[in-house]
């Protein structure tokens, strides 16, 4: 019988947290069709309060009912204040930006995120992004910028950086300390147990971001797609996803963790060319095998 060695075990727990972000791409890219498909009738703030709401019942009905975890207020309950802090100043920064600018002018400034985050990678953890990580960060970025620009250089060279793309940049600074933080701040705390309360804390500081628009929304008569939204949002894109970043942030870089953010795209011109919307320009096609390419390469590098 084969006996597992320590360099196997950690080989297996780099691979399962690949494969846990790999999901997580998978899932936040079914989440931007459903969101379209709602937001006409509810506004961003309540779309993504109750969100995180439900989300947060959702996992703590697995952390410490099906887990089996003690409900109780863990040691330096500040680092979720912290860690539930960033995201929301991400989540609410987006929507601000939304508002000022276009969604692809905000994808173009989201390929910085794995950059950054492999800067408080190395600033908070001494985690080293050797030359073939970085090599493959910047040409899976250099894919998600082709992508998101339809393959068009004309639009790339035509990119102009405004308030609105400013506003986002500072929401994706606070997120790229999410993830390397999640290592910092982890006392030995079960995985469950950790996204529990990053996503409480979340959705305490996003309602009361929203708390005027959430109070002023008419739920009693929302269009069932605003329902279906939300169910999806909270279980998939909020609380299983929270603790797929989680999970892999304690076996992986943060540079790798956020790296498979860009993954998205392609997953979102898969899912709309299987639902009849449409498949993509073999340019564009090109730009999501870069992407893939990219990603391929981060996958066998170094980890320190």
């Amino acid at each position: 019988m084969a006996i597992s060695t320590p360099a196997a075990a950690d080989k297996g727990e780099r691979l399962a947290g690949h494969l846990a972000m790999l999901l997580f791409a998978a899932l936040i890219a079914g989440s931007f069709s459903l969101g379209k498909l709602a937001l006409p009738y509810i506004g961003p703030a309540p779309l993504n309060g109750l969100r995180f709401v439900l989300g947060t019942l959702v996992m703590g009905t697995v952390a410490f009912g099906a887990m089996g975890n003690r409900l109780a207020l863990p040691a330096a309950p500040w680092r979720f204040a912290i860690t539930g802090g960033l995201t929301a100043v991400y989540f609410v920064s987006m929507f601000i930006a939304l508002k000022m600018t276009t969604p692809v002018s905000t994808s173009a400034i989201f390929t910085l995120l794995p950059l950054m985050s492999a800067f408080f990678g190395w600033l908070l953890l001494k985690q080293v992004l050797r030359p073939v990580m970085a090599l493959s960060l910047v040409l899976a970025g250099l894919g998600s910028i082709w992508v998101i620009f339809k393959g068009s250089p004309a639009a790339i060279a035509g990119f102009d950086l405004g308030p609105g793309e400013a506003v986002y940049f500072v929401g994706c600074f606070a997120y790229s300390i999410y993830a390397p933080l999640l290592r910092k701040f982890s006392r030995g705390e079960p995985v469950a147990v950790l996204s529990f309360f990053t996503l409480a804390a979340t959705a305490v500081w996003i309602v009361l971001y929203g708390l005027k628009d959430i109070l002023a929304t008419d739920w009693l008569h929302l269009p069932g797609i605003v329902w279906i939204a939300l169910c999806y949002l909270a279980v998939f894109s909020t609380a299983v996803s929270f603790f797929l970043v989680q999970f892999a942030s304690l076996r992986l870089p943060a540079s790798k963790v956020m790296a498979y953010g860009y993954l998205t795209p392609v997953f979102v011109i898969v899912y709309e060319g299987l639902s009849g919307h449409g498949w993509v320009t073999a340019s564009v096609a090109m730009g999501a095998l870069v992407i893939c390419g990219g990603l391929v390469v981060l996958y066998f590098a170094p980890e320190t």
